[in-house]
């Protein structure tokens, strides 16, 4: 039998209602939770004393449950009679100081301030099924009732589902008539909906203390279960956390039907904190029977930035590489203070529990990670550019090796610079940590490297235009692996020379010269003296995130500026680009762009990043040629890696792997 309306608008009918109990005859129907999941929320508000009045009653047994332990000066009233003459037929005899009235709640008839406490389960919200003019005139009728009747003092206590145009309603209306209002979730409700199979929505308790006068506008919140409420600045503020709590909720009930393409994310925080504390990744892979069904992987601090965490392919790569048919990837935050990886899994356990699939019942949740710590993150320096914003540099362990990197907040999980520490000792025994120049710890810089040696020449040196220091990398291992080439570093940011030299371990000289100024107007004025160079290299970051590229920006990839390129080049010159597209679509573009001013170009797409490598000459150059400069560049970069104490970075068959661009095949 179907008892739920047909349409949302008949929940505010009269008719509907004494339809509705008939069919269910005596049996109590609960909205949203029943005694024993509210009872601790409505004891702490609402006193033995008090006068009460239940509106709305139904044939619910709340009244009851509350006279049997004591409340004995209880009246409730509903609109149907068919529902009050079931519950005078039920309580009579039992109950017999407890008083059922048929009554409209919108037109009472009992004295002004006579009740000290007013309890509404569910009436708000089948009262207001919309937010159309004529339902919130009633609204307010209703809300005036309420307020004529209730005491100095008193307490309206409102259990609801807390849709957008209620919860408007609510703010708009208590706050201005001198009521404090809390808002509370009832996380014991949807509990219980949870394990009798429902798919619960987040329950609310609405708490409005009338008052007099109120000097000031009191707004608070408990939305994380814990005894200490919040207080919210405004009305704004306290709408949009109660609907991030909604919309987790609907993305956890989602979850549990269906399985996912991409993945979906959302932050958690911690109660009272404007910062989040953990960010949630859900990822699905393919179903496999023989597969564990669903695992939490906590990432250790300072290792969410890395591919496997940070992108899209790497956090699919990791589903399947941990026989899980779904993750929820969890990275935790900068700023944060996390005591243990037990006491990480604690405060996880609900939250990851809510988005398992329906099939995975009550089974044990199973935490995966790195390793049996939450890892550590050292913050060396923390400052602000005018260009880049707020930026941090941090110290991380990372597979058994310390790493120290450049991140910008306002793109927080990116890596802008990286580098190995090692440590060393003094003449006098003592260790200190030292940054490892000699060691390349970006992927996408190994393969920069690789193609600038291929424009090095026996009988002089060649000169070399980077456009964008950041960290100084870069920069710093071309100067120690090709010692004989001038090197000439730009970047716009006078806070990155700081960076690289003072925490980076970059060493300025005579061969290493730093040009603080616009990459732009370096080559524009370049160009115009005349000035050329053996290598442009650009490895710059885009500022604007939503353009699908965040290497480089738009204007470096111009007609105008990759002129300006081919006028920095020297006849036999290798422009050395590094792109990362977010946006696929915007690559034809691109190649269209670098075939007009080049006539060979080379590219390879990295396969643990989005970083793609453009490696593009003036000259026409044979695919044979080019494979043989580039292979013997490879070479050289393992023989220096070796000789510095590294393991090879790179396979001496990787040059088989380049792509030739050929506009004739597009």
């Amino acid at each position: 039998m179907n008892l739920l309306p047909k349409s949302r608008e008949e929940f505010s009918q009269k008719e509907y209602w004494d339809s509705f109990f008939k069919k269910r005859g005596n049996q109590a129907f609960e909205w949203y939770g029943e005694y024993p999941e509210l009872c601790e929320h409505l004891h702490k508000y609402i006193k033995v004393k008090d006068d009460v009045l239940i509106v709305g009653c139904g044939n619910s047994t709340l009244g009851n449950d509350l006279y049997d332990i004591g409340y004995n000066k209880i009246i409730n009233i509903d609109i149907s009679q068919v529902a009050i003459r079931q519950m005078i037929n039920l309580n009579s005899k039992k109950r017999p100081d407890m008083q059922f009235i048929h009554m409209d709640a919108l037109d009472m008839k009992f004295e002004n301030e006579q009740f000290s406490a007013i309890i509404d389960k569910g009436t708000l919200d089948a009262l207001m099924p919309d937010g159309e003019k004529e339902t919130v005139e009633r609204i307010q009728k209703y809300f005036d009732e309420i307020m004529r009747v209730l005491k100095v003092s008193g307490r309206y206590v409102c259990v609801s589902l807390l849709q957008e145009h209620i919860l408007k309603m609510i703010v708009d209306y208590f706050p201005a008539k001198n009521c404090m209002l809390r808002i509370i979730r009832c996380f014991e409700a949807e509990k219980s909906a949870a394990e009798a199979g429902e798919n619960p929505m987040p329950v609310f308790l609405i708490v409005c203390t009338k008052f007099k006068v109120l000097p000031m506008k009191i707004l608070e919140l408990n939305l994380a279960g814990s005894e200490k409420m919040v207080r919210i600045p405004t009305e704004d503020e306290l709408m949009k956390n109660v609907q991030s709590v909604q919309q987790a909720a609907y993305i956890c009930t989602g979850l549990k039907r269906t399985t996912i393409d991409d993945d979906v994310h959302f932050d958690l925080y911690k109660s009272g904190e404007n910062s989040p504390r953990y960010t949630v990744y859900v990822v699905d892979g393919p179903s496999d029977k023989k597969k564990t069904q669903y695992a939490g992987f906590i990432v250790p601090q300072g290792r969410e930035s890395e591919w496997m965490f940070s992108s899209t392919e790497g956090r699919k790569y990791l589903v399947d590489q941990s026989n899980c048919n779904r993750l929820a990837i969890i990275t935790m935050h900068r700023g944060q203070t996390y005591e243990n990886l037990d006491v990480v899994k604690s405060e996880l356990g609900d939250c990851v529990r809510s988005m398992a699939p329906s099939t995975f019942g009550s089974k044990t949740i199973m935490f995966l990670s790195l390793g049996p710590t939450v890892g550590e993150r050292t913050v060396v320096y923390e400052g602000e550019s005018e260009f880049s914003g707020k930026y941090v540099i941090e110290d991380v362990e990372a597979d058994n090796k310390r790493a120290r990197r450049l991140y910008y907040l306002n793109s927080q999980n990116v890596i802008q610079s990286e580098a190995n520490i090692k440590q060393i000792k003094s003449r006098k025994g003592t260790v200190k940590d030292v940054i490892d120049v000699n060691y390349l710890t970006c992927e996408h810089h190994i393969y920069m490297s690789r193609a600038v040696h291929m424009i090095t020449k026996k009988d002089k040196p060649a000169d070399v235009a980077i456009i964008g220091l950041g960290g100084g990398g870069l920069c710093g291992f071309l100067r120690k692996f090709l010692p004989r080439i001038n090197i000439t570093a730009v970047d716009i940011d006078p806070e990155m020379l700081e960076v690289a030299t003072k925490y980076f371990g970059l060493n300025v000289d005579d061969q290493m010269k730093i040009d603080i100024t616009d990459g732009l107007q370096f080559l524009s004025t370049n160009a115009t003296k005349g000035i050329k160079y053996d290598a442009v290299l650009f490895d710059v970051d885009n500022k604007d995130t939503g353009m699908g590229m965040s290497c480089p920006p738009k204007d470096f990839l111009s007609e105008q500026t990759l002129a300006n390129v081919v006028n920095n080049l020297k006849p036999k010159g290798l422009f050395i680009l590094n792109v990362v597209l977010r946006n696929t679509s915007l690559r034809p573009n691109l190649l269209e762009g670098l075939s007009s001013k080049f006539e060979t170009i080379a590219f390879y797409k990295l396969e643990t990043d989005l970083n793609e490598i453009f490696i593009c000459s003036r000259e026409k150059v044979s695919k044979n040629s080019f494979e043989t400069r580039f292979s013997a560049a490879t070479k050289k970069l393992n023989e220096y890696f070796s000789g510095c104490g590294h393991k090879s970075l790179v396979d001496d068959d990787d040059p088989k792997i380049l792509n030739f661009y050929d506009a004739s095949q597009e």
